[in-house]
């Protein structure tokens, strides 16, 4: 069954492989680039359609290459990412009996000596385990059990994780031999990270430290609300944690219906988000729907409102943040507050986003134009603006974004797709949710920190523009040096695009050249009766048109 597993893996990306080097290199280099252009949006759905029942149907890892796949915007275009967004857990659940078996293995003990009552059907089935409510015997200084929920790991999952990581592999050493892939993602390390991060959501041990340290971490805030993990009745394969109940956070109708504004909690949300990247350095990495609970509490019997806590479940998947990583988060928000195209660039230059040779003047005319035409408005806003004055903007830069300079580092893979979900989740429950006003009290807590440390900020600056004094008289000899010998050198991209189309021809017709010499002498040494010299020509001839188009 594994075997089978890992070869139908193989076989669908093997198939996606062979379907995107035809139309998508083949076809253009021969100049039928048009053509397969205008079915490129259509077919690319299309394949990202089939990958989503082949997840459902395989479950494992599969779901969660969906789910990781639909958060690399930086690297996978719109059709894909789309079409994968809503890929849940869409799994059928495990026979009770096989429950029953994982957890009176993990404790040697049967079902009923731990737990009062255990409810066969499980509230929720995901690919790695699955959901069950239950209770405790009651401890010695109470009278009636206590409610919990206990998550289950699927039987086998482990050799299925192994199975399914190998042939992952594989596909990641055919994909990273096509240059311009392997130019903007590292996929070897992008799969590691992968790897370990799914290595460590299959460790239910793991996942109760991670809900420990985030519970310390908001034990002060009373709005927010993480359960209690049972540990003595926790191992590797079982988490047995305090049941909180609450309402969905996509249910808007039965907020409204308990007097909870979907706006407020919108904003708690994404505060709670800022809290714990910028101030823990330690995030909830999977805030999907299924995790994310809003818990009204007893009313006081005074008439006022009984208010709400925020809950967060799932500590699977948690992410750290790296100081590199958190001095250009910090950059970021002061320069999005402050609307500093500039200080902008300089947060992507330290979190390393942007790919090499990026054009930096081209990207900060971008920036200061999205600020001046974009910023302060509202999600509904930016929805509402017209469809000539989005094409505007794109025509305005169409190179830029041509050329996506933008690349997601390993170290922020979670980070992106943690934020990418957030920010859908805050604009389904209010429309009008406005990240700009939402950052800025942190932009303003951040630039009042750095006025603080005002005068070893005058120091730097004033060390640097003495250095650049002091240096100038050197580059202004060195500059008319050059001038006088003829060495001096320009530099723009829009030459540098038309002298690397002018290559990119030469290659083609010099491609053209050899398969069409190779072809004519195999159909030559076909009819001298040569076969086997033949068929060896006809490889060349091959091989004359596939190597160019793995050329950078």
């Amino acid at each position: 069954m594994l075997r089978r597993r890992y070869q139908r893996i193989l076989w669908f990306f093997g198939r996606v492989l062979l379907h995107l080097i035809w139309w998508d290199i083949f076809l253009p280099f021969i100049g039928l680039g048009k053509w397969s252009g205008r079915s490129r949006a259509r077919r690319l759905q299309r394949i990202a359609a089939r990958f989503r029942r082949l997840a459902i149907d395989l479950g494992g890892v599969m779901i969660k290459v969906g789910q990781w796949l639909s958060s690399r915007l930086d690297i996978l275009p719109p059709e894909i990412t789309s079409e994968l967004a809503g890929l849940q857990d869409e799994v059928a659940a495990e026979p009770f009996e096989a429950v029953r078996r994982v957890i009176e293995s993990e404790f040697d003990r049967p079902l009923e000596s731990l737990f009062a009552y255990f409810e066969p059907t499980p509230v929720a089935a995901a690919s790695i385990g699955q959901v069950h409510r239950a209770s405790l015997y009651p401890f010695a200084d109470e009278d009636t059990p206590l409610p919990v929920v206990v998550k289950v790991q699927r039987p086998n999952i482990e050799a299925i994780v192994a199975v399914d990581l190998k042939a992952l592999r594989v596909v990641g050493r055919w994909v990273d031999l096509y240059p311009p892939v392997r130019r903007r993602a590292n996929v070897p390390a992008l799969l590691e990270e992968f790897s370990r991060t799914l290595l460590e959501e299959i460790d239910y041990l793991h996942e109760a430290k991670n809900a420990e340290m985030f519970r310390a971490n908001f034990v002060d805030d009373p709005e927010i609300l993480v359960p209690q993990i049972h540990w003595n009745y926790t191992t590797r394969r079982v988490l047995t944690l305090e049941e909180v109940g609450g309402i969905k956070i996509t249910d808007k109708e039965t907020m409204l219906a308990n007097g909870i504004d979907p706006a407020e909690v919108a904003r708690r949300l994404f505060d709670a988000y800022l809290k714990q990247i910028l101030d823990d350095h330690f995030f909830h990495a999977d805030p999907h729907p299924g995790n994310l609970f809003v818990h009204p509490l007893q009313s006081n019997g005074k008439g006022e409102s009984p208010g709400w806590k925020l809950v967060f479940v799932d500590f699977g998947m948690a992410g750290e943040v790296t100081p590199t990583i958190l001095a250009g988060i910090r950059e970021m928000i002061i320069a999005v507050g402050q609307r500093d195209a500039d200080r902008l660039i300089k947060a992507y230059q330290i979190m390393g986003v942007l790919l090499p040779g990026a054009d930096l003047e081209l990207l900060r005319q971008a920036n200061q134009r999205a600020f001046e035409r974009f910023w302060g408005k509202s999600t509904s806003e930016l929805v509402a603006l017209s469809t000539s004055e989005a094409m505007a903007f794109i025509a305005e830069f169409r190179e830029l974004i041509y050329d996506a300079p933008f690349q997601l580092p390993d170290n922020l893979i979670l980070l992106g797709r943690c934020l990418s979900i957030l920010s859908g989740i805050c604009t389904g429950l209010d429309e009008n949710f406005n990240v700009w006003v939402s950052i800025i009290p942190y932009a303003q807590r951040l630039i009042a920190e750095e006025g603080g440390a005002g005068l070893r900020g005058w120091v730097l600056e004033a060390g640097d523009t003495l250095r650049t004094l002091v240096n100038l008289p050197r580059r202004a000899d060195s500059l008319l040096s050059r001038l006088e010998q003829g060495r001096l050198e320009f530099r723009s991209p829009e030459l540098k695009q038309q002298i690397g189309r002018v290559e990119k021809a030469l290659r083609r017709l010099t491609a053209a050249l050899f398969f069409a010499v190779f072809l004519f002498s195999a159909v030559q040494l076909y009819l001298a009766g040569q076969i086997v010299v033949a068929v060896g020509f006809l490889a060349a001839a091959l091989l004359s048109l596939i190597v160019p188009l793995f050329l950078p």
